[in-house]
């Protein structure tokens, strides 16, 4: 049974203390990444789904199995390949021994889904995960299933292997809270990696939190008061990505913006960011905080910015230097 808490405040900082649990869990597995593993906990309690980008070896799989481990939630992992089916994702009927139809569910009835290299699998089945994301739902000859409660998508990419992949839609791309990129290691986190990987040694992670305590604590992350002027600052600088609208820059360099979803993960992803760093309420910093993971996937650069050499994440540095100035 999840804790019953006697009021919001109680439950934020148990909100916080959870948390820090779980980083510690976690990095007896995963060495480094702090800032990866705080933004893949913070959609979770935002409820949203994220996206790892990362060359091969950064432990990007390794991290979301880690994750399932300190969590006590049914986890699932789907390897994308290029001759994966939709059925492959969400199941499908079948004829039983009297000949009548069943559903056979798929691996997409869990709660932490491992859509492992996503970009490696065609784009009709990529659109398996679209009604799923969205919806926390599939419908399958006209019968509507439901998910379990949390559900969560965590992809995974690689940046640079092109041979055999698809780019994902934009549809899927924004269905993505968080585009979160993880860089190489230090050389003092690399050794620690080698020297723990190949010593023979076995590392148990405990189970931090319960189904219940995260759809809980989600609940909570809503009821964080935001003031308005926070709010205004979130919605203006996603209008500022758009070519058009407010931003020379995003005229100048951009060939699309970002939507109001971008607006509205924002704002939820400044909410937890305040809970997380012992905050009740979120101020501009925390939307700066989470701008750069919102943002990155739902901009589309013009050639202009490419061959300049302007990368997305200058662009919202940018950004966020004129609304701030």
């Amino acid at each position: 049974m999840p804790k019953i808490f006697a009021n919001d405040v109680e439950a934020a900082n148990a909100l916080a203390q959870s948390f820090n649990d779980l980083k510690n869990e976690i990095a007896k597995v995963i060495v480094g990444q702090d800032e990866v593993v705080s933004l893949a906990l913070t959609a979770i309690f935002c409820h949203g789904h994220a996206l790892l980008i990362g060359v091969p070896g950064l432990a990007k799989t390794l991290l979301v199995q880690t994750l399932s481990q300190a969590l006590d939630l049914q986890f699932k992992r789907i390897q994308f390949t290029p001759d994966l089916m939709p059925s492959d994702i969400v199941g499908a009927e079948t004829l039983d021994k009297e000949r009548n139809f069943q559903f056979v569910k798929g691996p997409i009835f869990g709660n932490i889904i491992l859509a492992d290299e996503i970009n490696r699998t065609p784009p009709k089945t990529q659109a398996a995960l679209l009604e799923a994301m969205q919806e926390n739902a599939v419908t399958i000859a006209g019968n509507r299933y439901t998910l379990p409660r949390p559900f969560f998508v965590m992809a995974t990419q690689n940046p640079i292997e092109q041979e055999g992949t698809y780019p994902l839609p934009e549809a899927q791309l924004d269905r993505f809270m968080f585009n979160i990129f993880l860089d190489y290691p230090t050389y003092e986190q690399e050794l620690k990696i080698v020297k723990g990987t190949t010593a023979d040694e076995v590392v148990e992670v405990h189970k931090t939190l319960t189904a219940g305590e995260i759809i809980n604590y989600q609940h909570l992350v809503r009821r964080v008061p935001i003031a308005d002027n926070v709010v205004e600052y979130a919605v203006k600088l996603t209008g500022s990505t758009r070519p058009g609208y407010t931003s020379s820059l995003a005229n100048d360099f951009m060939e699309w913006g970002a939507g109001p979803r971008a607006s509205q993960y924002l704002v939820l992803g400044a909410k937890c960011n305040a809970l997380l760093n012992g905050k009740y309420s979120p101020d501009i910093e925390d939307v700066r905080a989470v701008a750069k993971p919102v943002l990155r996937h739902r901009i589309v650069r013009n050639f202009k910015a490419e061959a300049e050499g302007e990368s997305v994440d200058q662009l919202i540095d940018k950004l966020m230097t004129q609304l701030k100035n």
